[in-house]
């Protein structure tokens, strides 16, 4: 009887140990319950964190497009407003006189060996830059702006087929006037003329900044020189 008793005694104690694991593993569980609780509410918060770093990502990109957009949109209003223009380089200082106008309506025609029909007529015209202190520096180019557009592109045409226009010992270059904007993605373009010839890749710039590749009879039109490179 004693025998049976003291396994009783034995077991009881046994379960008494179990409870009292079985509390510890209650409290832990609870413990880890909170824990799980306190991570899924961080994951939550972060989760609204990153939405709305991504809504503001979306909104920046929008944006960083409509800026691009007017961006563009500003440089060719302003190419737009420089169509009449033609710069001259190579007039020395001082050779218009007093009258510039006066001077490139009687000069130009002698120049470009045309009969402008009608005469030709500017809205104004003037050197670009600072006067030269120095009799040997290069002469500033002068920008004129005409009345016709039809006038500037036979110009500018017969530039482009003739090189330099020659007048006794003058030699004069013609250019279009652009944006800075514009000018520097044709100077970009232009950069890139010897790869191309390297590559036998036929090329030409058009205005107001965009090239023609031609290669294998096949032609793209590429308007930013980075996708060139």
């Amino acid at each position: 009887m004693d025998h049976i008793l003291q396994e009783i005694s034995a077991v009881g104690r046994k379960l008494e140990g179990m409870d009292t694991a079985m509390s510890a593993l209650t409290a832990e569980t609870r413990s880890m319950r909170l824990e799980i609780a306190g991570f899924q509410s961080q994951i939550y918060g972060l989760d609204h964190r990153v939405a709305a770093v991504e809504s503001q990502v979306v909104l920046q990109t929008d944006r960083d497009q409509e800026l691009l957009y007017l961006r563009s949109k500003l440089t060719d209003l302003e190419d737009r407003s420089r169509r009449n223009n033609i710069r001259f380089l190579g007039f020395p200082e001082g050779i218009e006189g007093t009258d510039i106008l006066f001077y490139l309506r009687d000069t130009l025609p002698k120049l470009a060996d045309i009969t402008f029909d009608p005469p030709l007529e500017f809205q104004r015209a003037h050197r670009l830059g600072l006067k030269r202190q120095n009799g040997k520096d290069r002469p500033r180019p002068i920008i004129a702006c005409f009345l016709r557009h039809r006038q500037v592109r036979q110009l500018l045409q017969l530039s482009r087929r003739q090189g330099p226009l020659r007048l006794g010992p003058l030699e004069i270059r013609l250019s279009a006037d652009f944006s800075k904007e514009t000018a520097d993605r044709r100077r970009a373009f232009l950069s890139l003329s010897p790869r191309l010839r390297h590559l036998d890749v036929k090329f030409g710039l058009f205005e107001p900044a965009r090239m023609l590749i031609t290669k294998n009879g096949e032609s793209r039109t590429f308007y930013d020189p980075e996708d060139l490179k």
